[in-house]
Protein backbone atom coordinates (compact mmCIF):
# COMPACT_ATOMS: atom_id res chain seq x y z
CA UNK A 1 0.00 0.00 0.00
CA UNK A 2 1.42 3.41 -0.87
CA UNK A 3 2.04 5.38 2.36
CA UNK A 4 3.23 9.13 2.55
CA UNK A 5 6.23 10.47 4.25
CA UNK A 6 4.95 11.29 7.90
CA UNK A 7 4.99 15.54 7.87
CA UNK A 8 7.84 17.32 9.38
CA UNK A 9 7.59 19.44 12.31
CA UNK A 10 7.11 23.12 11.42
CA UNK A 11 11.29 23.43 12.44
CA UNK A 12 11.80 20.91 10.05
CA UNK A 13 9.97 22.83 7.30
CA UNK A 14 11.95 25.45 5.83
CA UNK A 15 14.21 23.56 3.13
CA UNK A 16 10.38 23.07 1.81
CA UNK A 17 9.37 26.05 2.32
CA UNK A 18 12.16 28.26 1.28
CA UNK A 19 11.91 27.68 -2.56
CA UNK A 20 8.48 29.21 -2.84
CA UNK A 21 9.19 32.88 -2.11
CA UNK A 22 12.32 32.59 -4.00
CA UNK A 23 10.71 31.69 -7.36
CA UNK A 24 7.74 33.54 -6.97
CA UNK A 25 9.82 37.17 -5.75
CA UNK A 26 12.29 36.00 -9.01
CA UNK A 27 9.26 35.69 -11.47
CA UNK A 28 7.26 38.48 -10.50
CA UNK A 29 9.61 41.72 -12.52
CA UNK A 30 9.45 38.93 -15.12
CA UNK A 31 5.96 39.77 -15.74
CA UNK A 32 6.10 43.88 -14.81
CA UNK A 33 8.95 43.57 -18.15
CA UNK A 34 6.55 42.40 -20.30
CA UNK A 35 3.65 44.11 -18.95
CA UNK A 36 6.36 47.73 -19.93
CA UNK A 37 7.03 45.69 -23.30
CA UNK A 38 3.44 45.32 -24.51
CA UNK A 39 0.69 48.33 -25.45
CA UNK A 40 -0.97 50.17 -22.38
CA UNK A 41 -4.13 48.90 -22.93
CA UNK A 42 -2.63 45.35 -22.32
CA UNK A 43 -0.67 45.43 -19.57
CA UNK A 44 -2.70 45.87 -16.60
CA UNK A 45 -3.21 41.65 -16.78
CA UNK A 46 0.50 41.16 -16.63
CA UNK A 47 0.55 44.17 -13.65
CA UNK A 48 -2.05 42.60 -11.81
CA UNK A 49 -0.14 39.02 -12.24
CA UNK A 50 2.89 40.10 -11.31
CA UNK A 51 1.62 41.67 -8.30
CA UNK A 52 -0.06 38.68 -7.08
CA UNK A 53 3.22 36.85 -7.44
CA UNK A 54 4.90 39.17 -5.31
CA UNK A 55 2.32 39.28 -2.52
CA UNK A 56 2.14 35.11 -2.77
CA UNK A 57 6.16 35.34 -2.48
CA UNK A 58 6.21 38.13 0.37
CA UNK A 59 3.46 35.86 2.49
CA UNK A 60 5.90 32.59 1.67
CA UNK A 61 8.93 34.49 2.42
CA UNK A 62 7.26 35.34 6.25
CA UNK A 63 6.63 31.76 6.37
CA UNK A 64 9.77 30.49 5.33
CA UNK A 65 11.54 33.10 7.93
CA UNK A 66 9.42 31.36 10.37
CA UNK A 67 10.44 27.80 9.51
CA UNK A 68 13.75 29.00 9.70
CA UNK A 69 13.99 31.06 12.86
CA UNK A 70 12.70 27.45 14.84
CA UNK A 71 15.19 25.65 12.35
CA UNK A 72 17.65 27.93 13.83
CA UNK A 73 17.44 27.88 17.27
CA UNK A 74 18.17 23.82 16.39
CA UNK A 75 21.35 24.16 14.94
CA UNK A 76 24.48 23.89 16.49
CA UNK A 77 26.58 27.22 17.06
CA UNK A 78 30.01 27.93 17.03
CA UNK A 79 32.60 29.88 14.91
CA UNK A 80 32.12 30.79 11.39
CA UNK A 81 28.97 28.97 11.22
CA UNK A 82 27.31 31.23 14.17
CA UNK A 83 28.43 34.21 12.16
CA UNK A 84 27.44 32.92 8.58
CA UNK A 85 23.55 31.93 10.68
CA UNK A 86 23.58 35.17 12.46
CA UNK A 87 23.74 37.11 8.70
CA UNK A 88 21.34 34.56 7.33
CA UNK A 89 19.23 35.94 9.94
CA UNK A 90 19.81 39.63 9.39
CA UNK A 91 19.24 39.04 5.64
CA UNK A 92 15.89 37.17 5.73
CA UNK A 93 14.57 39.75 8.43
CA UNK A 94 15.73 42.73 5.98
CA UNK A 95 14.63 41.10 2.75
CA UNK A 96 10.98 40.26 4.61
CA UNK A 97 11.08 43.90 5.01
CA UNK A 98 11.93 45.33 1.87
CA UNK A 99 9.74 42.72 -0.01
CA UNK A 100 6.86 44.37 2.18
CA UNK A 101 7.31 47.43 0.89
CA UNK A 102 7.39 46.69 -2.91
CA UNK A 103 4.44 44.90 -2.23
CA UNK A 104 2.79 48.05 -0.87
CA UNK A 105 4.43 50.09 -3.90
CA UNK A 106 2.82 47.98 -6.60
CA UNK A 107 -0.25 47.54 -4.63
CA UNK A 108 -0.75 51.81 -5.19
CA UNK A 109 0.96 51.42 -8.63
CA UNK A 110 -1.65 49.09 -9.30
CA UNK A 111 -4.78 50.68 -7.28
CA UNK A 112 -4.24 54.47 -7.78
CA UNK A 113 -4.69 54.59 -11.52
CA UNK A 114 -8.18 52.62 -11.10
CA UNK A 115 -9.08 54.72 -8.16
CA UNK A 116 -8.28 57.75 -10.13
CA UNK A 117 -10.01 56.12 -13.57
CA UNK A 118 -7.42 57.25 -15.26
CA UNK A 119 -7.06 55.24 -18.56
CA UNK A 120 -4.13 53.21 -19.56
CA UNK A 121 -1.14 55.28 -20.61
CA UNK A 122 2.51 54.67 -20.84
CA UNK A 123 2.94 56.78 -17.54
CA UNK A 124 1.25 53.87 -15.36
CA UNK A 125 1.97 51.12 -18.44
CA UNK A 126 5.86 51.35 -18.45
CA UNK A 127 7.22 54.41 -16.89
CA UNK A 128 6.05 53.45 -13.48
CA UNK A 129 6.99 49.60 -13.73
CA UNK A 130 10.58 50.34 -14.94
CA UNK A 131 11.51 52.51 -12.22
CA UNK A 132 9.83 50.18 -9.72
CA UNK A 133 11.74 47.24 -11.06
CA UNK A 134 14.86 49.35 -10.52
CA UNK A 135 13.50 49.49 -6.64
CA UNK A 136 12.70 45.92 -7.12
CA UNK A 137 16.44 44.81 -7.69
CA UNK A 138 17.35 46.21 -4.35
CA UNK A 139 14.91 43.54 -2.99
CA UNK A 140 16.45 40.64 -5.58
CA UNK A 141 20.07 41.88 -4.19
CA UNK A 142 18.80 41.17 -0.83
CA UNK A 143 16.81 37.76 -1.70
CA UNK A 144 19.93 36.42 -3.52
CA UNK A 145 22.15 37.41 -0.65
CA UNK A 146 19.90 35.78 2.07
CA UNK A 147 19.78 32.75 0.20
CA UNK A 148 23.91 32.22 -0.55
CA UNK A 149 23.87 32.67 3.36
CA UNK A 150 21.49 29.81 3.81
CA UNK A 151 23.37 27.69 1.01
CA UNK A 152 26.42 28.46 3.02
CA UNK A 153 24.65 27.10 5.85
CA UNK A 154 23.76 23.74 3.99
CA UNK A 155 26.48 22.83 1.41
CA UNK A 156 29.78 24.39 3.49
CA UNK A 157 28.75 23.42 7.25
CA UNK A 158 26.41 20.49 6.68
CA UNK A 159 23.13 22.21 8.83
CA UNK A 160 20.39 20.17 7.57
CA UNK A 161 16.80 19.60 8.85
CA UNK A 162 15.45 17.07 11.32
CA UNK A 163 13.26 15.02 9.33
CA UNK A 164 11.04 12.20 11.13
CA UNK A 165 12.23 8.56 10.10
CA UNK A 166 9.37 7.03 8.63
CA UNK A 167 8.26 3.87 10.01
CA UNK A 168 10.03 4.44 13.27
CA UNK A 169 8.28 4.32 16.52
CA UNK A 170 7.58 7.57 17.28
CA UNK A 171 7.88 8.94 13.79
CA UNK A 172 9.40 12.13 15.34
CA UNK A 173 13.12 11.26 15.87
CA UNK A 174 15.81 12.49 13.71
CA UNK A 175 17.34 10.46 10.66
CA UNK A 176 21.33 10.25 11.37
CA UNK A 177 22.99 12.87 9.35
CA UNK A 178 25.52 10.86 6.68
CA UNK A 179 28.69 11.40 9.06
CA UNK A 180 26.32 9.62 12.14
CA UNK A 181 25.24 7.09 9.63
CA UNK A 182 29.26 6.95 8.80
CA UNK A 183 30.43 6.48 12.55
CA UNK A 184 27.68 3.79 13.06
CA UNK A 185 29.52 1.67 10.90
CA UNK A 186 32.91 1.39 12.65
Amino acid sequence: MLQFPPLPSWDSMHPLIIHFPIVLLLMSPLLLLISAAVPPTKARPYMIVALLMLLLGTVSLFVATSTGEAAGELAERGGALNAVLQSHQELASETKIIFSILSAILVGMIVVPIALRRKQSRLFSTLLPVTFLVLYSVGVVFLVNTAHQGGRLVHEFGVHALLPVPGSVTDASPAPSGKEAHDDKE
